[in-house]
């Protein structure tokens, strides 16, 4: 039987500290809120979640050194917010359908990405990284915050159809400034849309920090539009998914929407693009490097007696792989022919279209023969 659900944190008092089950050092600390919602979570399930974030780095180590190269165009990092997203990712059901950002590498991991999925956008081969049905995660978002009104419109449709479903969308500290996503909120309430908001507060909205944008802890925001929240320690993976489990179950439940503010820290540039010694105080990334999320899992399962050298050597050797076949699908994808952007775009065929392909081929046409 489920733990009697409860809005986790709604006033000012709760949001001062994040809630959190695991401290920086490893050590487990009582939590009656979130505890009984990781109360059968046991040390295999803890060793999983620890292979997965190790995985995720690689990968994301992956992708910074082949953008580097030459070989993608951009690379969204996100060291030091591995915690948040495996944590939340593998508490979400296999019906439920995300709307992730751009940075979510972590839920695409864990929602079954092939070595592919990780570059393809980046590498500008299709407008779409992966095929959005099969994972059950929409196409990545650029645009800052669109996908929260994407994903309180999928919740409003599970609603109308009366499914056993949720919608998940992530999004990041800056993207709580725009608008589409206090929008969002306000429809999501109005309607009691079965969707969970999930902030990855990394601290930048790139150079932007987050105490110039909120005054006040975000998750303090959503009570405001009549949806119950919960501001947890990000680098904490087990806070984390207790932090989902409650918030899948609020809004499965037909309780309306959940919030979720991860408290984390983004260790990397905002993307390859920047350049984050130029704002950011190198002792606030070594006082963040200090609460690492995988150091933190690993220090508490030697404690426990539950981990060993010869698991973490396997772990970084199944992490080595899946980087080897990332980096080789990213080497042999082979570019569509140009006239191939008109394929897929309706399901029928269309006079218009077809019209817009044909003037497309003579333009093209116009470079035959150049070297």
């Amino acid at each position: 039987m489920s733990p009697q659900i409860t809005p986790i944190a709604d006033t000012a008092q709760d949001l001062e500290l994040s809630e959190r089950i695991l401290a920086p050092d490893g050590s487990r600390v009582s939590n009656p809120r979130l505890d009984p919602f990781v109360s059968d979570v046991d040390a295999e399930q803890l060793r999983s979640l620890l292979r997965d974030m190790v995985i995720l780095r690689r990968i994301d180590a992956e992708g910074v050194a082949l953008q580097r190269q030459g070989q993608l165009g951009l690379w969204a990092p996100c060291q030091g917010q591995e915690a948040t997203q495996i944590g939340t990712a593998r508490a979400i059901a296999k019906d439920d359908f995300v709307f992730p950002s751009y940075r979510e590498t972590g839920v695409i991991y864990a929602r079954g990405a092939e070595p592919g999925d990780y570059v393809r956008m980046w590498r500008g081969e299709e407008g779409a990284a992966y095929d959005p049905a099969a994972l059950g995660v929409a196409p990545l978002q650029i645009i800052i915050g669109a996908q929260t009104l994407h994903a309180v419109g999928y919740a409003l449709g599970i609603q109308h159809d009366g499914a056993d479903e949720v919608a998940v969308t992530y999004f990041g500290d800056g993207a709580t400034s725009q608008g589409d996503v206090n929008e969002a909120m306000i429809f999501a309430a109005s309607y009691q849309a079965p969707v969970v908001f999930v902030c990855q507060n990394n601290h930048w909205a790139i150079s932007e920090p987050v105490a110039v944008q909120s005054q006040y802890p975000i998750a303090g925001r959503a009570p405001g539009f009549g949806i119950p929240s919960v501001r947890v320690d990000g680098n904490d993976v087990l806070a984390c998914m207790a932090a989902m489990r409650w918030a899948l179950d609020h809004a499965r439940s037909g309780k309306g929407p959940a919030y979720i503010e991860a408290v984390t820290y983004r260790m990397g540039p905002h993307t390859t693009a920047d350049d984050p010694t130029r704002y950011r105080d190198q002792d606030e990334l070594e006082s963040w490097r200090r609460r690492d999320p995988i150091a933190r899992l690993e220090a508490h399962l030697r404690a426990t007696g539950d981990l060993t050298d010869e698991d973490l050597a396997e772990t970084q050797a199944a992490a080595d792989v899946i980087a080897s076949e990332m980096r080789a699908a990213c080497l042999n994808m082979v570019t569509r022919p140009p006239l191939a952007v008109f394929d897929g775009v309706y399901a029928d065929p269309h006079t218009g279209l077809e019209r817009q392909r044909d003037e497309y081929a003579a333009y093209l046409a116009t470079f035959e023969g150049e070297v």
